[in-house]
């Protein structure tokens, strides 16, 4: 039968460790582990850091660590807790450590004690009170603040009601924004049939990129307006999804520009 030493190394190696790599994945000294493996786990700690070393050992190496703890167990180890003395206290005496005779003489002490105390007298009863006395608030008293306290209660709600009524503001008109101005002279249609992402620049004379005039991603049904004052430069991510609305007649952009290209350009009108 293999002793836990046997085990532990033989699972370590089976794993493709070293005591190292054992160390520094479950944080316990190299040479605690070298010492398990050999047999030997007077490692100059307590028993419960030796036992909780064992178990995070074993169950580190995939081994059933209660069999382990056991079989270490079975080596006569395991701590013994010293008991603590029963001790029991009767009067100013330890029962666990004095004597017989202390205990008498005490007795006697404790009798002349309280033959020697002079005798106190019971404390005399109180009377206890008449029934003619009132035992209730006064009726009159009662009504008095609960009359005081309906006025006061009174004069909050009107308060707050006045304040209300004088603290709200006037409904005012609402003002209504200024409708932007149709762009004047020629304007180009963009109309979407798909979602597509559109840019439109204006072209300088020296055939370069001018003012941006549009960019921006039209949805499905979507239309927009752009001044068409000169040459223009359109983009679409996908052609075939724009058309372009020019004096009143629609053209697909895909069509217009061919197969595979995404970006055209339109004259003055």
């Amino acid at each position: 039968m293999q002793t836990i030493g046997e085990r532990l190394e033989e699972a370590r190696k089976k794993k493709g460790i070293s005591i190292r790599e054992a160390a520094e994945a479950t944080k316990i000294r190299g040479d605690y582990l070298q010492k398990f493996e050999s047999n030997h786990f007077d490692i100059g700690l307590t028993e419960i850091y030796t036992r909780g070393f064992l178990r995070s050992y074993a169950g580190f190496l995939k081994l059933p660590a209660d069999r382990i703890l056991n079989d270490y167990s079975a080596l006569g180890r395991t701590e013994q807790r010293p008991r603590p003395a029963h001790r029991e206290i009767y009067g100013r005496l330890d029962v666990s450590t004095a004597s017989a005779e202390e205990i008498e003489r005490s007795g006697h002490e404790t009798e002349e004690a309280e033959s020697a105390a002079p005798a106190t007298r019971p404390a005399p009863p109180r009377g206890r009170t008449g029934s003619s006395l009132p035992t209730g608030p006064d009726p009159a008293v009662v009504f008095k603040y609960a009359k005081w306290g309906l006025i006061a209660m009174v004069v909050l709600i009107v308060g707050f009601t006045l304040h209300a009524v004088l603290t709200t503001p006037k409904p005012t008109t609402p003002l209504v924004a200024p409708k932007a101005a149709a762009p004047r002279g020629p304007v180009l249609g963009l109309i979407a049939s798909q979602p597509v992402q559109v840019k439109v620049h204006r072209k300088n004379a020296d055939e370069s990129e001018g003012e941006l005039l549009f960019a921006g991603m039209l949805n499905a049904g979507e239309t927009k307006s752009v001044p068409r004052l000169g040459a223009l430069f359109i983009e679409a991510s996908a052609a075939e999804n724009l058309q372009i609305e020019i004096n009143g007649r629609r053209h697909n952009l895909g069509q217009l520009l061919g197969n595979g290209y995404q970006r055209g350009q339109l004259p003055a009108p």
